[in-house]
């Protein structure tokens, strides 16, 4: 039976802190701008008709929806209101080793009476919207979330459920992680190497971070011709960027574990 491979053996230290599916997807969400809506064809029934689809999201991580009825996916959303949609992290690298989550639910307009808030959150995601927001074929649509399939990349996937997705928050770094990444990447590559080496047992020859969260980090590292993954997780929670330099330098000065 075809699995996905487990890291290697002393790979990773035993059993680091990690968010939760709930957060991590919740993270992706937030962070998101633009994924993909799947409608219920109606020129094709029982086809998926997918489409780009901006969007924002509302106090309970629901996606918003600023939409013409022109548009062949509004059209679809009227007849039926089952829909998905799907929000994939950006990468230049492997695609289905970034992380992606499946939003699977039912969609319908925005009563009038509610539209207040969701014209704001929608603008302030969405800049451009403020050029046809107020065209009379557009309108506000929600997306009430059944069910969620959260992809963490290779072998980390689950069922995330509706409750535990909205009960979650973004993770506090998500705003700042990828100027973190590059700024740790480009100027304190050797720092982080060394850092790497005090903390994995098999000390690698490059390593480069790849994620940051809250709760730790992940290296993509190099040792040899084996190229291979850790996470390494931080000695206290940390909640912006400021918190983040001083664990890293902190961790730098403790003695080896």
């Amino acid at each position: 039976m075809n699995r996905h491979a487990g890291p290697p053996a002393g790979a990773s230290l035993p059993g680091p802190p990690e968010p939760t599916y709930a957060e991590r997807a919740r993270t992706l969400a937030f962070l998101g701008r633009t994924g993909t809506l799947a409608t219920l064809s109606r020129k094709h029934p029982g086809h998926p008709f997918a489409s780009v689809m901006p969007y924002a999201l509302d106090e309970r991580g629901r996606p918003l929806l600023l939409i013409s009825s022109m548009a062949m996916h509004t059209q679809n959303l009227a007849a039926d209101g089952r829909c998905s949609l799907l929000v994939a992290q950006p990468t230049a690298g492997d695609p289905l080793a970034a992380s992606r989550l499946t939003l699977m639910g039912e969609a319908h307009r925005v009563p009038v009476a509610e539209v207040g808030p969701v014209r704001t959150a929608c603008l302030e995601r969405q800049a451009n919207a403020a050029y046809w927001v107020d065209f009379d074929d557009f309108a506000f649509w929600c997306l009430e979330p059944a069910d969620l399939y959260f992809v963490g990349g290779f072998g980390a996937m689950d069922w995330v459920t509706v409750a535990d997705y909205s009960a979650a928050q973004p993770d506090p770094l998500a705003g700042a992680a990828e100027s973190i990444l590059e700024h740790v990447n480009t100027d304190h590559a050797g720092a982080l190497l060394a850092c790497a080496r005090r903390f994995v047992p098999e000390p690698p020859d490059e390593a480069t971070m790849v994620a940051v969260d809250r709760l730790g980090f992940k290296l993509r590292l190099r040792t040899g011709e084996r190229v291979h993954a850790v996470r390494i997780p931080f000695p206290r929670e940390v909640t912006s960027a400021g918190q983040c330099r001083d664990v890293f330098i902190e961790m730098l000065r403790s003695p080896s574990p």
